[in-house]
């Protein structure tokens, strides 16, 4: 009986337990209910920009000079002077007298020869009137000849001294261009520089002992140096009448910029683009442009427009630069992120009512950040730059612009 009572009272605890659970779950209330968020994917956007006037070509190179030669005096001897100017960094003049070799032997060589000229005046001098005689004495002799009514014969070279008379004036001839040796020997003991430039290094001391062909010192020009830009096919394709600049030719020229870094500040010279290489670098594939600057030691502008507190410093030879060369000024292009660019030339528009619209592209250029392209675009557009991995035509899309409203 026992064991009965003490089923019922289990059966009695389960059962309230159960009605107790079923009785606080009625008293809890019941959870929000919400709308399902909408299927529409969310796009990343940039803007299209129209623009206008020429393409900046961007590259970069490392200045070099246009002529460098070695200083080598054509004779040797002592030095004797040396302009203070010739020294590492120091301007020279086209045509100014760098150094000066002693010249005492070379002076006694023209006057040696000089001498040995009036002997050979001399005997030529000699020989020219026994020409003269013999020929005088053979007209009598013929004409004597002839008033006898005897034949008169041709006189031979040997009888007119026709040969000794050569012999002396090839002698003279000889002498004289021994001469014109010596004084060409004589004018080389001053070493002119060639061009206008500066120094580059220089090994030369006063009362030196210097050979011919011992190279002295290095000077290069300063009327313009160069910057080789290298450019791939497309960058270069930009630049107008590429394939037809001649260099030196003042009429074709390609504006360009270059800038260098001095300091804390930029500076830029004016340029132009002389000509391109007409092989591919074997290494990086790219077209090489020949970029010149003219008077390129006069101080560069800062690019900023202020002054810096040293001076504006000469485009130095073997800086690195930046240079911007004014490229093709198409009638109609934009400008639009790089990341808008997908596979196959095409953008991704985001039109009215936040769909998709694709638009095929022509690229121009590709730059670090964005791309210039031509295609059917409108400035201020807006193009999907990430955020959809595909689109189809009238794809429906959200932008930060929805998310804002």
């Amino acid at each position: 009986m026992s064991r009965v009572i003490g089923y019922v009272i289990a059966v009695a605890i389960v059962a309230g337990s159960f009605g107790l659970a079923a009785y606080l779950v009625s008293l809890a209330p019941e959870p929000e209910r919400q709308e399902p968020p909408p299927q529409i994917p969310f796009a990343q956007t940039g803007t299209v920009v129209g623009g206008s006037g020429a393409i900046p070509v961007r590259g970069a190179g490392t200045v070099r000079t246009s002529a460098e030669i070695e200083i080598t005096p054509q004779v040797g001897g002592r030095v004797t002077w040396t302009d203070p100017g010739f020294q590492s960094g120091g301007r020279v003049e086209a045509g100014q007298t760098i150094f000066r070799i002693e010249d005492s032997d070379f002076l006694n060589r023209v006057r040696e020869v000089e001498v040995d000229i009036e002997a050979r005046r001399a005997e030529l001098a000699v020989i020219q009137e026994e020409a003269a005689f013999a020929k005088a004495e053979f007209e009598k002799y013929s004409r004597l000849q002839r008033e006898a009514g005897s034949a008169v014969g041709e006189a031979g070279p040997l009888a007119l001294r026709e040969p000794q008379l050569k012999a002396a004036q090839a002698a003279l001839d000889r002498e004289q261009v021994r001469l014109a040796d010596a004084k060409l020997a004589l004018s080389r003991t001053e070493v002119r520089a060639p061009f206008a430039g500066y120094v580059l290094n220089e090994s030369l001391e006063t009362g030196q002992l210097v050979a011919a062909g011992q190279a002295l010192g290095r000077i290069f020009a300063a009327d313009f140096v160069e910057v080789v830009v290298p450019l791939s096919d497309a960058e270069a394709a930009l630049i107008p009448r590429l394939w037809k600049l001649r260099a030196g030719d003042s009429e074709r020229r390609v504006a360009a910029r270059v800038v260098a870094t001095y300091g804390d500040a930029s500076y830029s010279w004016n340029g132009y683009v002389d000509r391109a290489e007409v092989s591919l670098d074997e290494q990086t594939r790219t077209i090489d442009a020949i970029v010149r600057v003219p008077d390129p030691f006069a101080s560069g502008s800062r690019v900023d427009g202020t002054s810096g507190p040293g001076g504006a410093p000469p485009l130095l030879v073997s800086k690195f630069v930046d240079v911007e060369i004014q490229g093709v000024a198409p009638d109609s292009y934009f400008r639009v992120p790089r990341p808008a660019l997908r596979p196959g030339n095409e953008v991704w528009v985001v039109g009215d009512g936040q769909r998709v619209r694709i638009v095929p592209v022509h690229v121009l250029q590709r730059a670090n950040d964005e791309a210039v392209v031509v295609a059917a675009l409108e400035d201020g557009q807006l193009v999907i730059t990430g955020g959809v991995q595909f689109v189809t035509d009238g794809m429906l899309v959200q932008t930060r612009a929805d998310l804002t409203q």
